[in-house]
Order: structure tokens, then C-alpha cells, then sequence
């Protein structure tokens, strides 16, 4: 059994690997988070009485709080998810973005090197830190390439630029204090349990209450699109057989437009809950005023994970996004709290 400090346990992808992580292995999980507006106690009711699972509310920004569970929970690996993740948000607010993934990481890290280099010697050789990041870090491409785990960084908005900020600081503590870093940057994920001002569960949100689509510009922007739970195993795959110091890209291989995905949804909520009088969701779409710094494309190359660690996505895109627009009909109680308390569909989906 290892011991695992999970930042950002509470949000959308974070609680999705708590989950599989109760569920699938031995380890005993402590999450660490702050519960802003996308963390979601909810999302773990299921485990609250796991003798396996801790939860902690506290900022990664609280070095006294950081060090203090470093010294108690005595971890074997941390993930780190925690983080600001919205494009939008970051545009109205990026202040709290760079306090929570640049700021937030590096007393992270500083505790974790404290904990690795004087408090934890005899765990030298096990001891992982890995940093979750994001293919928003690379820019944007155009019709053609793909990003690798070298490709150059080049940050649109301050959301993709406090994540790049991370990404360098979680390197620099790797080759300055030689802490065991490990880095993934993943493609767009969806699932259960993702905060609904996020693409695919407004739309669904939206086609429910019967309210406009709206898909920014033309909606030709593409995204690979991975399913949470094949992001989850890739992680757990990186914490267990990574190199250290190296970057792996987790990528779902579905390029897919952005208006295509709404006409999908649409597509599948007309069979699951179709629309009275022969109306069609599809009408509902309503194309909008592009956003500033939009990024055309994204498209992972993700050779190295596949070829180096045996990783592959268990999922295409067909059944993963019936299974996901099923799970929101399903838990509407959920995303209408939600609504109702933290969220009031005010922004767009990506």
C-alpha cells in the first residue's frame, strides 16, 4: 500500500482518480483542497467512511498547512491536480490563477523538497512527485502536427501561462534540489462530475432546459477529446513506472470540432430525451462572439506514454459521450446544485 497526497482531490479529475484509486487499489488517499467553485465534497460522498480516504480543506498556498501534512500524512507520492482551470475565468480574473497554480505549486514543491531531502531519507528511491498540466501550455497549431513533449511553449491566455509557469518551476526543482519529478500534460477531458460551465456539460445542461447552445466564432476550433477515465489510468501509470524528470503527453486520439461535439450532444439527447412537437436540440445552437486569444487546435502526440509505459485510451469518443450525457440525465440533482449555488451559466463552455 503507498501513501498518496492528492492536491485537488475535490474537482473534476481529481476526484475521478480518487475514486478509481479507492475502488481499484490498496493505497490510502489524502486530499488537500480548498473547495473554490469547481471542488465538489459530492463528488466523494461514496468513500466518505473509506478507512482508505482523508480529506484536508486547506490552500496549497498555506506553506505552515502544506509542511504540517507532509510531516503527519508521511506520503510516498504526491499528485498534483490542484489547480485554476478555466480559460474564461482566468480572462475576468488572472490574479487568482497565478495564486493558486504558480504560487500554490511552488510551496508545494518547496514543502515537498523539504519533506524528500530531511524528513523522509530512507523513502529516497520511492518518493514521486507528479505534476499534472495541460496541452493548453504549447499554444496552438494550425491543420497540421501534433504537440510532443518537446514542442516549445507558447501560452495564449493566463490560464496556459500560469500552467507553463508550473511546468518550468516543477522542472527547475527537479534539476536545482533533485526532487522526483515527474510532469504530464493532457489533452481536453470529460466525464462525470465536471463542473458544468465546461463545454460538453453545459451544452447538456442546456439542451435539458431547453436554452441556447452558444458555441463561440464558428465553432471550427478543434480539441482532442479524452475520457476522464482513461486520463486517470495514464496518471497512475506515470506515478508508477515514469522516468523521473521526464514529461509524458496523454492524449485520447478524437480530434473533433467544437460545433461538432454540440451537434453530437444534441444528436444523442434527441434519442435519450427527445424534444416535444419534432423539435431538435440542434436548433437550440446559437453561434457567438469569438473569444480573445482562442486557440485554433490542439492534437497530442502520445507515442511516448504509449510506447515507453504501455499505455493506450481504452476508449474512443462514440461510447464514452453517451455514457457521460447519460450520467448528467441521470444525476441532475447534482449539476442543479451546483447552479443553484456557485454557478449560474454565465460563462461558456471551453
Amino acid at each position: 500500500m503507498d501513501k498518496i497526497l492528492v492536491t485537488g482531490g475535490s474537482g473534476f479529475i481529481g476526484s475521478n482518480f480518487i475514486l478509481k484509486q479507492i475502488e481499484e487499489t490498496d493505497n490510502h488517499i489524502l486530499n488537500l483542497d480548498k473547495l473554490t467553485y469547481a471542488g465538489n465534497p459530492d463528488n466523494l460522498v461514496a468513500i466518505n467512511n473509506s478507512s482508505n480516504y482523508e480529506f484536508v480543506k486547506g490552500d496549497i498556498a498555506d506553506k505552515k498547512l502544506v509542511n504540517s501534512l507532509f510531516q503527519k500524512f508521511k506520503p510516498d507520492a504526491i499528485v498534483h491536480f490542484a489547480a485554476e482551470s478555466h480559460v474564461d475565468r482566468s480572462i475576468d480574473s488572472p490574479m487568482d490563477f497565478i495564486h493558486t497554480n504558480i504560487v500554490g505549486t511552488s510551496v508545494l514543491l518547496d514543502g515537498a523538497t523539504d519533506y524528500y531531502l530531511n524528513i523522509n531519507k530512507n523513502m529516497d528511491k520511492n518518493f514521486r512527485f507528479l505534476h499534472v498540466s495541460t496541452d493548453e501550455v504549447f499554444g496552438s497549431l494550425n491543420k497540421d502536427g501534433f504537440f510532443v513533449e518537446t514542442t516549445p511553449y507558447d501560452p495564449s491566455s493566463p490560464y496556459s501561462a500560469s500552467k507553463a509557469s508550473s511546468d518550468h518551476l516543477a522542472r527547475a526543482w527537479n534539476r536545482t534540489y533533485g526532487l522526483p519529478i515527474l510532469i504530464t500534460n493532457c489533452s481536453n477531458n470529460y466525464g462525470p462530475y465536471q463542473f458544468p460551465e465546461k463545454l460538453i456539460p453545459l451544452m447538456i445542461a442546456n439542451c435539458v432546459d431547453e436554452n441556447p447552445l452558444p458555441v463561440y466564432g464558428e465553432g471550427l476550433n478543434i480539441r482532442d477529446w479524452l475520457y476522464v477515465e482513461d486520463h486517470c489510468d495514464a496518471v497512475y501509470t506515470v506515478l508508477q513506472h515514469g522516468v523521473i524528470g521526464e514529461t509524458y503527453n496523454i492524449g485520447g486520439n478524437n480530434e473533433i470540432r467544437n460545433v461538432d461535439i454540440v451537434k453530437t450532444i444534441c444528436t444523442i439527447l434527441d434519442e435519450f430525451s427527445p424534444m416535444p412537437n419534432d423539435k431538435h436540440h440542434k436548433d437550440l445552437i446559437s453561434y457567438v462572439k469569438d473569444r480573445p486569444g482562442h486557440d485554433f487546435r490542439y492534437a497530442i502526440d502520445a507515442s511516448k506514454i504509449n510506447t515507453e509505459l504501455g499505455w493506450m485510451p481504452k476508449e474512443t469518443f462514440e461510447s464514452p459521450i453517451r455514457k457521460t450525457i447519460q450520467w448528467y440525465l441521470d444525476n441532475e440533482d447534482w449539476w442543479r446544485k451546483i447552479q443553484n449555488k456557485t454557478y449560474k451559466q454565465e460563462r461558456l463552455g471551453l
